[in-house]
């Protein structure tokens, strides 16, 4: 394995987390030793404890029913019977001089503490001490206890049981740590690498789209954990980006489209101009269609603002009350010559008054849209109809209803995107942002717009929440 491939895994957040998770183990580990060593000797100097007592109060009867010198011959007897290697047995007097003692060769460095003896007797009850002896590698238990009047028993047992349990203990416990803990690595090792598989496909969907590909999506297991959690909210950001890179292309492609020939026009008209060859009558007439093609662009680009500003929801409007059928009948008065001029009949029918919360200068934009759209598309001796009402106590709608020729299903869903037109041609009139800039303002009011296409025909139906009547 390469060096840069090792740095990659000790930078890893898996290795990280495995690491972290042997830590742990080895602290819970190294704790458990501790707690079980305390145990086991414990436990077993408690043992060694019993037993010594247990040969306190043997020769504590021997002393009541024979005397001393039946006490002396059974410290010899006992002595030789357990292991002049194992215990010792010394008879003493309170001031420490030695009345009896077992064969000491092994004990030879365990003299007899007056301190000890002392202590005891003002307790009233055996005194346990535990000591080492400098040629033996393990620890020997003692007792002083008073076993009548003018006589105490030094009493000892050496703890090689002991020794020999804790020594085995140390070696299976690090063994079996050893091993559980090689255990415990490699399945932290797995753990973290599947807890954060759903991480590293999120980050392979990352590159994909640095390389271009808006396409990529984070694939989903289903099982409903923060993992898959973490991947539905990245795909459906994704969605948002690759809707609005996809949007942003479109508009770009339109406008370039749309700017190209008002800008032509007027950079032809303006190198007619230094030709100097026309008459004062025809650059006035070059100057005023400069003039209006410059002012059909700032309405686009005015527009095309508006409309961005509101999806990026940064667009405030200027809100008051506002009687919305009143709105409504200004704008059918307005387009009533137009639709006359084309033998089209504008009917209005909405109620006394309709109020709502809104923004009237957008509000009359979006009607003289939908009105200028019906109009445009509905053939001579057609009708438009345009209609207002409550459909519930919070919300408001406004109809625009034509008899054109309709929209064809595969249009209907773009045709509030912006520069939209399904006519291939784009013949036309227009930038193809009026429906656009409707849905902009339903919007920015807390509502709505939609398109129902029947066949023959079309009705844009706009929705706005209103306060109860």
């Amino acid at each position: 394995m390469s060096s840069k491939k090792r740095a990659e895994i000790r930078r890893s957040l898996a290795f990280r987390l495995t690491l972290w998770y042997a830590g742990v183990f080895l602290l819970s580990a190294g704790i458990a030793f501790v707690f079980f060593l305390y145990l086991i000797t414990t436990t077993l100097r408690g043992r060694t404890d019993q037993d010594l007592l247990a040969g306190v109060k043997s020769f504590s009867t021997v002393m009541a029913r024979q005397g001393m010198e039946a006490v002396k011959r059974q410290a010899v007897l006992e002595s030789q019977a357990a292991g002049e290697k194992q215990i010792f047995i010394q008879l003493v007097f309170p001031d420490g001089r030695l009345f009896s003692s077992s064969n000491m060769s092994y004990f030879q460095h365990i003299p007899v503490s007056i301190e000890a003896i002392r202590r005891m007797l003002e307790q009233g009850e055996p005194l346990f001490a535990t000591v080492r002896s400098p040629d033996r590698s393990h620890e020997i238990r003692v007792v002083y206890a008073r076993l009548g009047p003018g006589l105490v028993i030094h009493l000892g047992q050496a703890m090689e049981d002991l020794a020999r349990v804790i020594d085995a203990f140390q070696k299976v416990f690090l063994v079996v740590m050893a091993a559980l803990f090689i255990l415990a690595a490699g399945v932290g090792w797995f753990m973290a690498r599947r807890a954060l598989s759903g991480v590293e496909r999120v980050t392979r969907t990352a590159q994909g789209i640095s390389g271009g590909s808006l396409t990529e999506r984070v694939p989903v297991r289903g099982r409903g954990d923060e993992v898959d959690q973490l991947a539905v909210t990245f795909n459906q950001m994704l969605d948002r980006i690759e809707t609005l890179v996809t949007g942003i292309k479109e508009m770009t492609d339109n406008i370039a489209h749309d700017l190209k020939s008002p800008i032509t026009r007027i950079r032809g008209q303006a190198e007619l101009a230094l030709t100097g060859e026309g008459s004062r009558e025809e650059y006035e007439t070059m100057a005023g269609s400069t003039v209006e093609e410059c002012d059909r662009l700032l309405a686009m680009i005015d527009t095309m603002l508006f409309i961005s500003r509101t999806e990026a929801g940064v667009t405030q409007p200027e809100l008051r009350e506002v009687d919305l059928a009143a709105v409504v009948a200004d704008a059918c008065r307005l387009f009533q010559a137009l639709a006359e001029e084309k033998r089209i009949r504008l009917s209005c029918d909405s109620p006394k008054a309709l109020t709502i919360s809104g923004d009237i200068r957008l509000l009359q934009r979006m009607l003289a849209n939908l009105l200028d759209n019906a109009i445009k598309y509905t053939p001579p001796e057609g009708s438009v109809r345009v209609s207002a009402r409550r459909v519930s106590p919070h919300q408001v709608s406004i109809e625009v209803a034509d008899t054109g020729p309709g929209i064809s299903q595969s249009d209907l869903p773009h045709v509030f995107e912006r520069f939209y037109r399904g006519d291939p041609s784009r013949t036309q009139a227009g930038a193809g942002l009026g429906l656009s800039f409707a849905r902009a303002v339903a919007r920015v009011h807390g509502g709505d717009i939609t398109a129902v296409s029947p066949g023959a025909g079309s009705v844009f139906a706009v929705s706005i929440p209103c306060r109860s009547a």
